[in-house]
């Protein structure tokens, strides 16, 4: 029973809010559906390598969300993709997310800072090693880029440990 309660315990923390990142809200899902391109990242394994990044988004018959990534790994000159599901953690109109590609194992999708027109987001995963800045288009301006870094910088994500796929100009 011990490791039952460990292992919730565990789940739990999978999805967690890193201490100074606030989801944003009021939060609009339909606006947020939709292509998303990735900016930048830090490194993880799931996408290591990979290029030419989006992410698609769409309403699930279950009210959750389907999630579809796609990268090109030119290491392998073929496109990798990754589908998911995500579902709210606490209320509708809160950017906050728990997203799975693996099974019963979630982790935290925590959208830390939205632009009002849905065209670029930070996005922090359950701790501070995950984050992502996505942008409708697959260019940013610096000026576009820089509230969301400066934003990143705040909550204390490591800005020099970014991989920029389209740096900002």
């Amino acid at each position: 029973m011990r490791i039952y309660w460990l292992l919730l315990l565990l789940l739990a923390g999978c999805t967690s809010v890193p201490d100074k990142v606030t989801p944003v809200s009021p939060f609009e899902l339909e606006r947020y559906l939709g292509s998303w391109h990735e900016i930048a990242r830090l490194d993880h394994s799931f996408e290591r390598g990979l290029t030419q990044v989006t992410a698609e988004y769409s309403l699930r018959d279950d009210g959750g969300i389907s999630v579809l990534n796609r990268g090109y790994d030119a290491a392998k000159e073929r496109w990798k993709s990754a589908t998911g599901k995500a579902y709210f953690v606490d209320d509708t109109n809160t950017g906050r997310l728990k997203v799975s590609f693996f099974g019963p194992f979630y982790g935290g999708y925590n959208i830390a800072k939205l632009d009002p027109d849905y065209q670029i987001a930070l996005v922090v995963g359950p701790n501070l090693d995950y984050a992502w800045l996505l942008a409708r288009k697959p260019q940013l301006s610096a000026a576009e880029c820089a509230p969301y870094l400066a934003e990143a910088e705040r909550i204390g994500i490591a800005l020099d440990q970014l991989i920029w796929l389209a740096p900002c100009r």
